[in-house]
């Protein structure tokens, strides 16, 4: 199985407000960059978003490691929040809709198909491949301003 590196990062000016997200994909020592956004909507959105694309754009099965400095993405699947929503309906802890639902349902999708491993990384503290997603996410929201 192929082994990637994605590289995550979403933005938003206001919350909610325009928004952007990017991923860097690693492979093999080639690099491919992703980035997008939305004229309204929230920072966790863009950040589910940049894990989503990242994840959409494999045309085969891989082995992917995450590396994302949102908390919001990472602890969803790693503390097992995500795959606990649907036997509940789509509530969460505090028995309120899950947000995002149609974008966890996506990623659970993706999550079938590849075997992925999600590692939280400190955003803004000089790792130069989440600074480069973040400005790339920022870029994006600008283009919504």
């Amino acid at each position: 199985m192929t082994y990637v590196e994605i590289y995550t990062d979403g933005a938003c000016k206001g919350n909610p407000g325009p928004g952007g997200w990017a991923a860097i994909l690693e492979c093999r020592g080639v690099e491919k960059v992703l980035s997008g956004g939305e004229p309204l909507c929230t920072n966790n959105r863009m950040e589910l978003m940049a894990v989503i694309k990242g994840l959409e754009a494999l045309n085969r099965p891989c082995r992917v490691k995450i590396i994302s400095d949102s908390k919001y993405v990472v602890d969803s699947v790693t503390k097992g929040w995500l795959f606990n929503w649907p036997n509940r309906g789509w509530r969460n802890s505090l028995n309120e809709p899950t947000p995002n639902k149609e974008l966890w349902q996506r990623l659970l999708l993706l999550l079938e198909r590849h075997q992925v491993e999600f590692v939280w990384v400190k955003g803004h503290a000089n790792n130069p491949k989440n600074e480069r997603c973040d400005a790339l996410a920022v870029a994006e929201s600008l283009k919504y301003s």
